[in-house]
């Protein structure tokens, strides 16, 4: 029987059920260190990853510069970082990673609802492929890990959309790169209602569900959206969707 754990006195991942993956083939084995300096939440984040198969801790350190020591020999697929992305310490170990052209791919952990916003901007600038409350539970950590994991960002729509505006903010003095308006007219009217909602933070499925089409089929179109105008991410795609107006206000 399983049973839920308490949230810690300052707030931490709350679990409601750590089910394990149903899936019948054997998952990738996702190795994940776990960046945090407090106790309570530190040991909970340690009981709900050992409490998944696909999961192998491949590291703990108390401090971005501790964790940055680790990155070269644990090579871990996920980072938790319960460090705001702004702070030098979180930035060096950003720097680090791209350096060493580690796999590791930064999750952020979240604590402050009132002044996140701009440390979400900095986060993604700096790399960051995920942002989460540290007041989510479990099973939403274990989805964001494993969503991240496998190529993908994860931001709720309201941060997406947050950060999507503040970026394109800051790199509207930007030039274009040459070539892009021409890429966009070779959109199909589909393709450009994909672009849409992507600058407007929906996830696969949510467009999928609105489009009235497959989950594979939205996949399907954002691949050859990417294609087409030569962009690697959503973020990079929502940005160039605000660039050219490709994108509802």
């Amino acid at each position: 029987m399983k049973h839920p754990m308490k949230a810690s006195r300052t707030g931490s991942v709350l679990a409601t059920d750590e089910a394990k993956p149903a899936e019948e083939t054997p998952l990738p084995t996702i190795r994940v260190l776990v960046v945090e300096d407090h106790g309570p939440l530190r040991d909970t984040l340690l009981r709900v990853l050992a409490s998944q198969e696909d999961i192998e801790l491949a590291g703990l350190a108390d401090s971005p510069v501790s964790a940055a020591e680790q990155v070269r020999k644990a090579r871990a697929d996920i980072a938790l970082l319960g460090w705001p992305a702004s702070s030098p310490q979180s930035q060096r170990l950003f720097a680090l990673i791209q350096e060493s052209r580690a796999p590791t791919r930064v999750i952020m952990l979240t604590s402050d609802e009132k002044d996140r916003k701009e440390d979400f901007v900095e986060a993604v600038r700096q790399g960051c492929c995920g942002i989460i409350p540290k007041q989510t539970p479990a099973d939403m950590l274990l989805k964001s890990i494993r969503k991240v994991h496998a190529g993908e960002f994860w931001l709720d729509r309201l941060t997406t959309a947050d950060v999507i505006r503040k970026l394109a903010k800051k790199n509207a003095a930007s030039p274009a790169r040459p070539g892009l308006r021409e890429q966009s007219a070779s959109l199909s009217q589909r393709e450009r209602e994909i672009v849409n909602l992507v600058a407007q933070g929906f996830k696969n499925k949510e467009m999928a569900e609105r489009m009235f089409i497959s989950e594979q089929t939205v996949k399907n179109h954002l691949h050859n959206v990417f294609d087409k105008l030569g962009v690697s991410d959503r973020l990079e795609l929502a940005l160039y969707a605000i660039h050219h107006n490709l994108h509802d206000n």
